[in-house]
């Protein structure tokens, strides 16, 4: 599958760089989405914060509906196909940022770094207390993010309580276009929730819903801290 043409990025200027730019050399990364909404979203991100570097966008909405089906172990095949093909087009970096099948691709097995968007998240809101509540708008993504959370709570020696709420009727809302109806309703999801430490927004198509959140909770969302540890890997590949 061919990648989504992305806008050329941002020059970097030729003195005085700002630290966080990359230099074209470090190669691109190639994002995997399940939704094209989240091209303009990651570009958006990348030219704020993260200026010279590359992205290329593999988008395969067929991968998150067959994941839902019959499982993500179901697309782990096709996962690795798409992975390998990216990484035979120069990409030196994967980042995953579906939460239903980022575990699959962490296993690919391909041979550069590949990245789940979400584990930054996860490892805030184990930072932030033992009292996590994952909402998510797709059930599939309920089990995948639970078990990152508890992953990242052994890898720290904390504790850790994880309860999780499926928010109806939201990804309709999404998958109509009516994004901003879809944040409103995660939105007061969020602030509905009681006794806890971080509330975790399992989908990066959820994170519009974090500016109108009104709970004194901390509300996480993964597209930022995810493109960030992409980032760092970029750098490290290159630097290596």
């Amino acid at each position: 599958m061919a990648p989504v043409p992305a806008p050329a990025p941002a020059p970097v200027p030729a003195s005085a760089p700002d630290p966080g730019q990359l230099p074209p050399r470090s190669g691109p990364v190639a994002l995997l989405h399940t939704s094209p909404a989240h091209v303009p979203v990651f570009e958006a991100l990348r030219d704020a914060d993260h200026p010279g570097l590359e992205l290329r966008h593999l988008v395969d909405e067929e991968l998150l509906a067959r994941a839902r089906r019959e499982g993500p172990e179901a697309v782990a095949g096709e996962v690795r196909a798409l992975l390998a093909g990216a990484v035979a087009d120069g990409a030196r970096v994967v980042l995953c940022t579906c939460s239903t099948i980022g575990a699959v691709a962490e296993r690919s097995g391909a041979e550069v770094p590949v990245l789940r968007v979400d584990r930054p998240m996860a490892a805030a809101a184990v930072a932030a207390g033992p009292r996590v509540v994952v909402l998510a708008t797709v059930a599939s993504t309920l089990e995948p993010t639970v078990a990152l959370v508890e992953e990242e709570a052994r890898r720290a020696g904390r504790p850790i309580e994880v309860r999780t709420a499926l928010v109806e009727h939201a990804w309709a809302l999404f998958e109509a276009g009516d994004t901003d109806g879809c944040a409103r309703v995660v939105a007061d999801a969020a602030d509905a929730v009681a006794d806890a430490d971080a509330i975790v927004l399992a989908q990066a198509s959820m994170t519009p819903a974090e500016r109108l959140t009104t709970t004194p909770v901390p509300v996480l969302s993964s597209p930022r801290p995810g493109l960030a540890a992409a980032a760092d890997a970029a750098r490290a590949v290159h630097a290596g």
